[in-house]
């Protein structure tokens, strides 16, 4: 999977520089998990820990589909690998496949790029359950990027464990 990560631009309005720099780290975990074999993206960090990259990916997954469909969206739709509402069940990839866990994250990234694009403002809110909340899209873009980052550090350090690669 070939992964154009562009950097998000130094003047832009709220909206372009949110989905920018969303994207960027969307991109980010891509590049993390570029050139692996599914035995390397499914590497464990420390056990009994069973966070690795391919964990990641399908934890994003989870976390995409429930801000934007769940949230923002208002869908009424399952997590797609926990039925318990537990996105640290995700991590667990021991027998997961590349394909089905990055083809689950690109279509959610579709989603939530779709919900975005045809939300009036970064005003639209939807109900977080979880809280009690109403939240805005505004606030789900800005939590996105603070779990892409994080998520993406703990992606560095995996990279590095399986292969060598480090940085960008």
């Amino acid at each position: 999977m070939e992964t154009e990560r562009i950097g998000p631009p130094l003047l832009a309005g709220e909206r372009e520089t949110l989905r920018a720099f969303l994207d960027y780290h969307r991109a980010t975990l891509a590049m993390k998990c570029a050139g692996l074999t599914d035995e390397e993206l499914r590497r464990q960090s420390s056990p009994p820990s069973t966070l690795s990259l391919l964990g990641l990916v399908r934890h994003l997954a989870e976390v995409e589909r429930t801000w934007f469909r769940r949230v923002i969206n208002g869908e009424d739709i399952p997590l797609v690998w926990s039925d318990t509402g537990d996105f640290q069940q995700a991590y667990d990839a021991s027998t997961a496949s590349r394909s089905a866990a990055f083809d689950a994250w690109q279509r959610e990234v579709e989603h939530a790029r779709r919900i975005e694009r045809e939300a009036e403002s970064l005003d639209v809110t939807g109900h977080q359950a979880r809280w009690g909340e109403d939240v805005s899209l505004r606030l789900v873009m800005l939590h996105m990027m603070h779990e892409y980052a994080r998520h993406n550090g703990h992606a560095d350090f995996l990279r590095e464990a399986i292969d060598g690669t480090v940085g960008a």
